[in-house]
């Protein structure tokens, strides 16, 4: 383990190709179903992120005491798969973030259909344990504001119940093409499911063929790219195994980009080419929903501190519970280099520059166990002699290449103690 990294490029021009293994939401999702139905569902190119490896290894444990660390979607994922398994009681736990990470809202649905979930330590947070029941299904209500992994957790066991399970979607929706994403698979692994309005109907299934997926590669890695290829005064990157037609709502990035930052996509069969727009204009100012896509905020955020756009994001409410505060991480780093930063519940702005301020070598970037930080922070290696990134290893998270890939790409990686 390193306690840091210096990253820098001496050209600011970048060329390459990059191969990024399968998304991480969607192996995820896959590995609940393939948990489920067994040898019905056939996975390819699946994630190689630290998240993946631990919900992959904790479905085949025979540990009652499951300990998922940081990830979050393994927590939200395994409560409902551990609450249909009957007669299994098994107590999911891990680190002190995650004890941090409230779970309730997930918790209250199961319980209301007839799981048996206990809560160990502080009221709605992990550590719980868990007894498996047989669950009928039916009817419940669950609020759509504070994560979309409730939603996206009842509705990969929802099969399974007797009765199917109908969910009304309460209060504002956040993130919803991971919903979408989770409802695509289910109808791709052949379960039938319908959704009108605030309703998302899962039938029980009655009898279940053969699938095959092959796992497209993941969109929230690719956007580092897109950082770098606008920031670079010269960008021609090559992105292996990515469709024009995809399930992850991450894709948005091509089109952000593209509009804002210069970055222009090409979308040739399996692969998209990134390539900087000659003579391109920027913005002195942009504003973004983010709430669909709120993985691209800190990938936005730093592109638009490192070429000086001041910015308006909204739709940011789930970023306090994620992996650290990232809004509040953002402001406190990005102050270090003169980036004066306003946050609120749901909305960070760029609102002032302190132009005696630069991107300084000696300054380290603190990474608060998150993956996001330490990969978007990393772009400004392009901008100075070299940036300082503590906890490198925490890229393991979503994209355990992630520094070998930035070689390959010329940047200088220097490991340290």
């Amino acid at each position: 383990m390193y306690s840091y990294i210096n990253v820098c490029k001496n050209s600011n021009d970048l060329c390459g190709s990059i191969l990024i293994t399968g998304s991480k939401s969607i192996s995820n999702r896959l590995l609940i179903l393939k948990a489920i139905y067994k040898d019905d569902i056939h996975i390819e190119n699946i994630s190689n992120s630290e998240d993946t490896v631990i919900l992959k290894k904790s479905l085949v444990s025979n540990s009652n005491v499951l300990d998922i660390h940081h990830a979050g979607t393994a927590m939200r994922f395994l409560t409902s798969y551990f609450s249909i398994q009957e007669g299994k009681e098994v107590i999911l736990t891990g680190s002190d973030r995650m004890k941090e990470r409230p779970i309730f809202i997930l918790v209250k649905a199961l319980r209301e259909l007839g799981s048996e979930i206990y809560y160990l330590e502080k009221e709605g947070f992990p550590p719980i344990k868990i007894l498996g029941q047989k669950i009928l299904g039916g009817k419940i209500d669950i609020d759509a504001r504070m994560s979309s992994q409730y939603i996206s957790s009842l509705m990969l066991i929802a099969s399974k119940f007797k009765m199917g399970l109908q969910i009304y979607l309460q209060e504002k929706i956040t993130s919803i093409p991971y919903i979408k994403m989770t409802f695509d698979l289910l109808t791709l692994a052949g379960i039938k499911a319908d959704w009108k309005d605030r309703m998302i109907h899962i039938y029980p299934i009655k009898s279940k063929e053969k699938k095959y997926f092959h796992v497209e590669s993941d969109w929230s890695s690719a956007s580092y790219y897109y950082s770098m290829a606008a920031i670079a005064k010269k960008s021609h990157i090559i992105l292996r195994s990515y469709k024009n037609t995809s399930l992850q709502g991450d894709k948005e990035v091509s089109s952000i980009y593209d509009k804002y930052f210069g970055v222009h996509t090409i979308f040739d069969k399996d692969v998209i080419i990134l390539n900087k727009k000659l003579n391109f204009s920027f913005p002195k100012f942009i504003e973004l929903n983010l709430n669909k896509t709120p993985d691209l905020t800190q990938t936005i955020v730093v592109t638009c501190a490192a070429i000086g756009i001041k910015c308006d994001l909204k739709g940011l409410e789930t970023l306090k519970i994620k992996e650290t505060d990232r809004l509040q991480a953002l402001k406190n780093e990005l102050l270090k280099f003169g980036v004066i930063i306003k946050i609120t519940n749901s909305c960070l702005r760029i609102i002032d520059f302190c132009r005696e301020k630069k991107i300084d070598s000696f300054i380290k970037i603190q990474t608060y166990q998150d993956h996001r930080m330490a990969m978007s922070f990393s772009t400004f290696g392009l901008c100075s002699d070299f940036i300082k990134i503590e906890n490198p290893n925490v890229v393991e998270k979503s994209y355990p290449n992630f520094w070998r890939d930035l070689e390959s790409l010329g940047f200088l990686i220097n490991y340290c103690e």
